[in-house]
Parts: structure tokens; C-alpha cells; sequence
């Protein structure tokens, strides 16, 4: 079953997810070293990459995840996805995300065209 993030991001691919739900320190590792690298988060540590998804309000979460302001607006407004959100095509928030995760935004265009909305 999909964990399908306010954003769009499949939780269940991401790094940071796996690596606690298979306790895999390797792949701890190597994404705490690529992230500090593609994302500029300094003193980004292997300890950190842990996270039971940016759906949970419970630890741990990733940073970010603890931080999103994707994640604080759609709580908020109580919608499961941006997707859904009448605000979605002038919302700069999360198209300037979607230009990170540009996968993230075809989730939400597609329960846009889903729902009936364009």
C-alpha cells in the first residue's frame, strides 16, 4: 500500500523510510553523504535518516519532514494531498518543491485529474 506524502512523494520510496524499516545503516550512510552534498544540509548525520513517513505526526520524523511548509499547509487546511487543494496551480510552495521532485508532482496531478479538477 502506498503512503502517498502531502506533496506527492511516495514515503515508501524514500531513503530515509527504508532505511528504518529495514534498520539499514549502509544505506543510512550513503544518503545522509549524498543529501548534505545535493541539498546543502550541513552536519546531515547517518542517525538522522530515519522516519516513519511525512503522513506520521509521531517521531521519528526526518527533519524536513518536521519542518515542511507543504506538509504545515496541508495539515491545516485537513486535505491528504496538494493535489486537492483548490490553491494547487498558484501555490508557490509546493511548485517551487515540485521542481525538486518533480515526481512528487505528477502524483498530485494525477488525483487532480482523478478528483475531476484541473
Amino acid at each position: 500500500m502506498k503512503k502517498i506524502a502531502i506533496c506527492g512523494l511516495d514515503c515508501g520510496d524514500c531513503p530515509c523510510f527504508l532505511a528504518l524499516q529495514n534498520d539499514n545503516d549502509q544505506l543510512r550512510n550513503k544518503i545522509a553523504k549524498k543529501w548534505s552534498e545535493n541539498y546543502g544540509w550541513k552536519n546531515l548525520r547517518p542517525e538522522e535518516i530515519n522516519c516513519l513517513s511525512c503522513l506520521s505526526l509521531e517521531e521519528p520524523l526526518f527533519r524536513h519532514c518536521r519542518q515542511c511548509e507543504v506538509k504545515k499547509c496541508g495539515l491545516e487546511k485537513k486535505i491528504k494531498n496538494c493535489g486537492e487543494c483548490d490553491s494547487y496551480n498558484d501555490c508557490i510552495k509546493i511548485s517551487s518543491l515540485h521542481k525538486m521532485i518533480p515526481e512528487g508532482k505528477k502524483t498530485c496531478d494525477e488525483i487532480r485529474k482523478k478528483l475531476g479538477v484541473e
